[in-house]
């Protein structure tokens, strides 16, 4: 019992024989078959009974037990063994050998032919032996017939009926042996004839005298036998064991027993029943294997090359256009508004000199006729030069009579131009607790709301880059006139500022913290210690301090990012115990590195931000507006349309990149903006054109904390608070700036002449400089003496320092076993790694909760949602791929030179069907597109970081990455096999290979995308040559134990190797069915598994895909 495809395909021959028996022709002489009739009939009515026996048996046999080689056996059984077209090789059989019925081989010989086949050490692997069979009744040890050699076949004696459907018994066939017929095949060691497949060359052999061979076939004739001739073929087996029957390559075999030679202009593979004409611009002479596709694979990369080059080209065309439309468009809005500023500018003047100069002619008269000095208000001449309208002044003056509000302001005017500004919100609260006043200025406002209610329509209708523009140019204008206006504080201005209700209010944001402390878990080494301290909105704080301070690590405490840090004491938002995570919507964070998109203009990156931490809500005119506020306050307007530049490519100089750092915050209109040394590496006017507009931000009630290097003078005193942290993390500080000067004066320490004072602290602090005057206050005293200052408790260690101050507050003994809050206990090393793995453990499960366990959102401002960031991360990603076109046509000249050099070298050979080059086609392929696709995250792991603590959606982010990168997933396959398949030209089709290669394709992508992100850029392209290295080697060997199964079971390769093969083995048919059978099985591939492949390489893919998103979410923050 053999359940092998061979029985089934030697059984065709028994149903031949069958059927002439079923019809029991008489002639049993050999002239009897010189009838052309009788022969002619008998054939007709064998090929009817061998198309019955197919369908009905023979079928439903092969689909039982051969399937995994046999798709459909009814085309492979027709294309193998239908010889309706040509039955002359039967035909000539029967007149030259006469019944051919008697030769042919019954069931039980087929059975006893395939078991000795099987029984070879290998089914690939040709044997010493691998021509001769068991020993059966017929050719054994003791009876050896002539018959029983290679060429030749016997019959059954004329008396004997032969059954060729008994599979038990083989008859007895020693009589009348003669050379096999054409188009008949005779095994060495049985006595009959079995017939040939279509797509074989099974003529009569010829004796080759100096070779001994009898040819085409090779096998030697019988020593001691004089008489025995060459017969006919001797076996059909795999290409691998046997190639003498198979038609050459560069002919066709019509039938089994004609070979003619391919003409000029068609080619002819190995086994071909027909010669196949060639494509148009491919060459083929005469005698040839395969045509040359060369021609057409150059062309498909030049259509390719021209088509990239249309998309890539168009697309840069259309942003520059649409850039160019848009910077005109501004430029026009921008000459208009400036004009009707200027108009108006020049009415108001000739409005004021009419006005001068008809009170001056008034005056003038009143002296003539009344002879008296008139008295001019200075205040009035100030109220009058600015430019308040009349009605306020009325407004306030018959409620409220201008006195000591009016008097306070003229005599302290020149102390005013150095006050802070708190004294503006001093001013307003004493306007709120004054009725009168409070009542005019919610009329004013109440009249200035419906004047703004009645144009929202208006502006709403705004839809053109024209109008968006001229209205925001507008805005600024106003900005700008008001901003001159209410540059003196006088109470006019006041007012002004205080019933400006056009403004959007921001939500404020006050920190408090409380006896901060932060040390690393790792080691409990001390940062910040002690720290007590208020940061209030509408001021600019400002964090200094000498190395190792902990001033960075302040802001990171504040900002919720202190991670793997232990954190004790209290921080309250708004004096409240809520979590800094719950108002990232409204808190901008400016990191210290220029963490900014190099391939995106400056404008760019501003939209970018707004369009995705705006709310959700707000009209499209309003964020341009904001946008181009933030960029004339940071004075980028000359470089706005440049690329910010990396480091390989130059972009804006380096302070402008520091602005436009800061810039990307600014412009989401935060209320609360922590900024980690943002004039570091500035200049001083470029250090006062950041704080400018940083001071405009806190006017609007932005809470600014920042941390600062040795500014300058003029900088320092644009500041409005300070903290002075000492090293170890101790205050020394915290307060008004115009106040530090006399805080330390108090304790003798005055700041010598033409020194800057910032320049003076940090060097006391340093312990280089000493302080002069009579002070005997060290530098490590002054932490002590800022907590005495502030009667803050002191630590247990700070006591001994602070006893000779005097009285002070003792901390908690219970607290303050150890400043970092553990003992010193020595820790053995296994104590030690415990103590480490616990610290990790803990580090990841703090940020698995951060990233999954979103925390409640107060800050009341609604983004975009998840498919409109989509939308933004899409155009951004689009355009940086656009302006890294240069990088892509370099990737994809590699794999086409790829594709050259592998389908040069690599041919595809019928023996393993393509086997080989499909092997390197999968290393080469994986190999280059994984490094390619490293750069897709490896690159922006820190944007990604920054947009991500801001709200940004991580989702969004991702898919826009992995959108873009399709459409190099579906480029890169026609580009390698545009070389590849036209230089090897496999049997398989191009959209076969394309299908296969794209799903690889898109499964390798993704598995870089995890290598990207859980590994350094070097780490990562390591693996990314290791693995498709390995993994095919893998799916190359053969699966002798269940370890190596699975793991090629988990292999892309082999699944990727498979679908290749099994592409390709469909196209193999007639004499080709049992090398087809042989290959499948050695490698256990299967034809019906050729979805299943496909469906894994995408499975492995999206698995991919999903596992990457939580690496991102996971592990990518370190």
């Amino acid at each position: 019992m053999v359940p092998n495809v061979l029985r089934f395909l030697h059984l065709v021959a028994v149903a031949l024989v069958a059927s002439v028996l079923f019809r029991r022709t008489q002639c049993q002489q050999l002239s009897d078959f010189d009838n052309a009739a009788v022969v002619s009939g008998a054939t007709r009515l064998a090929y009817e009974h061998i198309s019955n026996m197919t369908r009905e048996f023979l079928i439903q046999q092969i689909k039982a037990s051969s399937e995994f080689c046999v798709k459909d056996p009814a085309a492979d059984w027709n294309k193998a063994f239908n010889f309706s077209s040509d039955l002359d090789f039967v035909s000539t059989c029967i007149r030259t050998k006469g019944n051919i019925l008697q030769r042919l081989c019954t069931e039980a010989e087929i059975k006893s032919y395939l078991n000795s086949t099987l029984e070879r050490k290998s089914f690939s692997n040709r044997s010493a032996t691998a021509d001769f069979l068991k020993p059966n009744k017929n050719c054994n040890f003791t009876s050896w017939v002539s018959g029983c050699e290679p060429g030749w076949a016997c019959s059954v004696p004329t008396s004997q009926e032969v059954d060729f459907k008994i599979s038990t018994e083989i008859p007895a066939r020693t009589t009348n042996c003669e050379a096999c017929c054409e188009g008949f095949f005779c095994p060495h060691g049985i006595t009959c004839m079995i017939p040939c497949p279509l797509g074989s060359y099974c003529p009569s052999a010829t004796l080759n005298n100096q070779t001994g061979f009898c040819e085409p076939y090779l096998y030697h004739l019988p020593p001691m036998q004089p008489n025995h001739t060459c017969g006919g073929a001797n076996m059909w087996a795999d290409i691998s064991s046997s190639t003498e029957i198979f038609c050459p390559a560069g002919t066709y075999c019509s039938t089994i027993t004609k070979k003619i030679p391919c003409s000029r202009g068609h080619y002819c593979r190995m086994g071909s029943t027909s010669e196949q004409r060639c494509f148009k611009l491919s060459s083929c002479d005469s005698n040839s294997e395969t045509q040359n596709m060369q021609a057409y694979g150059i062309m498909l990369i030049a259509a390719l090359s021209t088509l990239l080059l249309i998309i890539y080209s168009c697309s840069d065309q259309v942003l520059t256009t649409r850039e160019r439309r848009m910077a005109k468009s501004r430029e026009a809005a921008s000459r208009s508004v400036r004009k009707t500023a200027n108009a108006r500018q020049r009415w108001k003047d000739a409005k004021n000199a009419a006005k001068k100069g008809a009170k001056g002619l008034q005056t003038q008269l009143s002296q003539t006729f009344t002879r008296k000095k008139n008295f001019v208000d200075p205040e009035e001449i100030s109220i009058l030069n600015q430019a308040t309208t009349e009605t306020k002044i009325e407004l306030f003056s018959h409620s409220h009579p201008i006195t000591s509000p009016m008097t306070g302001s003229s005599s302290a005017g020149p102390k005013r131009k150095g006050k802070e500004p708190s004294d503006l919100l001093q001013t307003m609260n004493q306007m709120e607790n004054d009725a009168n006043i409070r009542n005019n200025v919610l009329v004013e406002t109440e009249n200035r709301e419906k004047n703004v209610t009645a144009r929202v329509p208006k502006e709403k209708q705004l839809n053109t880059h024209s109008q968006i523009f001229e209205y925001a140019y507008a805005q600024l204008e106003k900005e700008k006139a008001e901003q001159e206006e209410n540059k003196n504080l006088t109470f006019s201005g006041v007012i002004s500022m205080a019933t400006k209700s056009e403004q959007r209010k921001r939500p404020l944001i006050e920190i408090s913290f409380k006896d901060l402390s932060l040390s690393l878990k790792a080691h409990n080494k001390l940062i910040l210690r002690c720290v007590t301290g208020k940061i209030k909105p509408g001021r600019i704080t400002a964090v200094m301090g000498p190395s190792g301070a902990g001033k960075t690590t302040l802001l990171s405490a504040i900002a919720g990012k202190a991670f793997g840090c232990k954190v004790t004491g209290s921080i309250f938002v708004n004096e409240k115990n809520e979590s800094i995570h719950s108002y990232k919507k409204i808190i901008g964070f400016v990191p210290q590195d220029d963490i900014v998109h190099g391939n995106l203009t400056v404008e760019e990156n501003f939209r970018f931000s707004a369009l995705c931490r705006l709310p959700a809500d707000l009209p499209k005119a309003d964020k341009v507006l904001i946008v181009e506020r933030v960029i004339e306050f940071l004075g980028l307007q000359s470089v706005r349309n440049s690329l910010v530049g990396t480091v390989e490519k130059r972009g804006i100089s380096g302070g402008q990149r520091k602005r436009v750092n800061v810039g990307l915050e600014m412009v989401i209109e935060p209320s609360l903006m922590i900024l980690d040394e943002p004039t570091s590496g500035l200049d001083s006017a470029s250090s006062q054109l950041l704080l400018r507009a940083l001071k405009r931000e806190a006017l609007e009630g932005v809470n600014i904390c920042m941390v600062v290097h040795q500014p300058s003078y003029a900088l320092f005193n644009m500041f409005d608070d300070l903290i002075l942290l000492a090293k170890g993390g101790l205050t020394v500080y915290h307060g008004s700036v115009k106040k530090v000067e006399e805080y330390f004066a108090d304790l003798g320490i005055n700041i010598p002449k033409r020194i800057n004072p910032p320049d003076y602290f940090i060097d006391i602090l340093e312990g280089i400089a000493v302080p002069s005057g009579s002070s005997e206050v060290s530098y490590k005293e002054l932490p002590v003496r800022w907590m005495l200052h502030k009667g803050y408790p002191v630590p247990l260690d700070m006591q001994q320092n602070a006893a000779q101050f005097g009285m002070f507050e003792t901390s908690n003994p219970a607290r303050e076993k150890d400043p970092d809050g553990s003992s010193h206990e020595e820790r053995s090393f296994v104590g030690e790694l415990c103590h480490d793995v616990r610290h990790v453990m803990e580090l990841k499960r703090e940020k698995i909760r951060l990233n999954f366990f979103k925390s409640k959102d107060l800050s009341e401002r609604r983004t975009p949602g998840i498919f409109k960031q989509y939308k933004y991360f899409l155009i951004r990603v689009g355009k940086q791929r656009l302006r890294e076109s240069k990088i892509q046509a370099i990737d994809y000249l590699i794999l086409l030179l790829a594709g050259a050099c592998l389908g040069s070298l690599t041919k595809a050979r019928d023996r393993s069907f393509g086997a080989d080059g499909y092997t390197y086609t999968v290393i080469a392929v994986c190999l280059l597109c994984k490094i390619s696709a490293l750069r897709s995250f490896s690159l922006d792991k820190l944007h990604y970081w920054r947009e991500s603590d801001s709200g940004m959606s991580s989702l969004a982010y991702f898919l826009s990455k992995d959108t873009i990168d399709l459409f190099n997933t579906v480029i890169k396959p026609v580009v390698y096999l545009s070389m590849f398949y036209f230089f090897t030209y496999p049997r398989s089709s191009f959209a076969d290979n394309y299908i296969v290669l794209l799903c690889l394709v898109y499964c390798v992508t993704g598995i870089a995308y995890v290598l990207a992100i859980l590994f350094q850029p070097g780490a990562a392209q390591l693996w990314s040559v290791l693995i498709p290295v390995v993994f095919t080697l893998i799916a190359t060997q053969p699966k002798d134990n269940k370890f190596l199964k699975v793991i090629s079971n988990l292999s892309y390769s082999e699944w990727a190797l498979e679908a290749f093969i099994i592409a390709n083995a469909e196209r193999y048919d007639g004499v080709w069915l049992l090398t087809r059978c042989a290959l499948l099985k050695n490698r256990g591939y299967s034809l019906q598994d050729w979805g299943l492949c496909i469906s894994i390489l995408i499975l492995m893919g999206v698995i991919a895909r999903i596992v990457t998103f939580f690496c991102i979410v996971i592990f990518l923050k370190k």
